[in-house]
């Protein structure tokens, strides 16, 4: 068996998730015919309410890279920050003789 892990697009997603709002039948039974893994139209439909809610999950594209990139420098610019701090203090904590 192989363990790669596959992708859906976001069309066959909305699909599915569209076919479970509108068939009446179950979650599970609906994953058996669309062949994708147990427990997986649930989650698809738990991340669509928490994204429509606007807590929690946000999708990956580009405004998480951008947000990612954004955080990085600001990551970067705190910890210079920070070793200017630990030298300012230094040499304001040893009196000259």
């Amino acid at each position: 068996m192989s363990n790669q892990k596959r992708k859906y697009t976001d069309e066959f997603k909305s699909e599915a998730l569209q076919l479970l709002r509108s068939s009446g039948r179950s979650a599970s039974q609906l994953e058996k015919e669309l062949g994708i893994t147990q427990g997986l139209l649930s989650r698809w439909r738990r991340l669509d309410e928490m994204a429509k809610a606007g807590t929690g999950y946000q999708p990956e594209g580009e405004n998480a890279e951008a947000k990612i990139k954004r955080l990085e420098r600001e990551v970067l610019i705190l910890h210079q920050e920070r070793e200017i701090l630990k030298k300012a203090v230094a040499i304001f904590s040893n009196p000259k003789k």
